[in-house]
């Protein structure tokens, strides 16, 4: 499964593995695409073990496997891809069809978010864009409002990852939040995305805070393990979301460089603060 790949199918009640015990003021979760040659529920059943209470980035599909050891489908499909989604009016038609039937089915399988992307620009300028991403999303809001799912729409770098994303600033992310006007969307903090595009992470984090639903981790350079061997301080990051009272879910989307499980267990217990 790529990145943002998803499939349809059911979900299925849970049966939880025996977690490691956590803190649990920061609720883990971990993106499958980082796992590629691991399977969902071998990944959910590690998961569950090392103590994470969701999966990332996973469809419909996978939702019974992720249940089966009591982990929560923590991001589901929303509408669009990452270089053409909300941005452009000829797309807001099938952007409408996608956000109603994936925001009916995460709301009737306890599915807490959905993801959005904002497109590519293609020469357009910054305003036209929010224009545009406010127009569809006031048209959908409501019903992410009436369903209680919250969409989310992904902060991404456009230097070294997605060249021409638009959303690759938290201010332009912030006032299309404060556009939308409404407690059902909020932004998708991708942390090592930001680092690249902005830095100075912690306090864009504090800043901003009441405009975040949803985290993203990953190592700088390289969106490898977040430890020692890279720029950023994910246990001072951690703290400072956790001190804000940060109650969504907080997302490893790391790319292991050694035995996956062992990296997604070390920071875990790094982030568990």
């Amino acid at each position: 499964m790529q990145r943002r790949t998803f499939l349809p199918a059911l979900a299925a009640p849970a049966l939880a593995a025996s977690p490691t015990p956590r803190k649990g003021r920061l609720k883990q979760s971990v993106c499958k695409w980082c796992y590629k040659n691991i399977s969902v529920e071998e990944l959910a059943r590690e998961a569950s073990r090392i103590g994470l209470v969701g999966i990332d980035l996973i469809g419909p599909a996978d939702w019974p496997a992720a249940r089966k050891y009591g982990l929560i489908p923590t991001m589901a499909p929303g509408a669009g891809t990452i270089a053409d989604a909300l941005n452009r009016k000829e797309n807001h038609a099938e952007m409408e069809r996608q956000f109603r039937g994936n925001l009916d089915l995460a709301a009737r399988h306890g599915v807490p978010n959905v993801i959005t992307f904002s497109g590519n620009r293609r020469g357009m300028s910054d305003d036209e864009g929010l224009d545009n991403c406010a127009l569809i999303l006031n048209r959908v809001k409501a019903i992410a409002e009436d369903k209680g799912v919250t969409i989310c729409m992904e902060l991404l770098n456009s230097k070294v990852n997605h060249a021409d994303y638009m959303c690759d600033k938290t201010p332009w992310g912030v006032e299309l939040v404060k556009r939308v006007n409404s407690p059902r969307f909020r932004l998708l903090y991708d942390i090592y995305h930001m680092q690249i595009m902005e830095g100075d992470v912690i306090r864009t984090i504090r800043d901003n805070f009441q405009y975040i639903a949803h985290y993203h981790t990953g190592g700088n350079p390289g969106r490898n393990e977040i430890d020692e061997t890279q720029e950023l301080n994910y246990k001072a990051i951690a703290q400072a979301i956790v001190d804000l009272g940060f109650t969504g879910y907080f997302a490893h989307e790391f790319i292991p460089k050694r035995d996956p499980m062992r990296s997604l267990a070390e920071a875990t217990a790094l982030c568990d603060v």
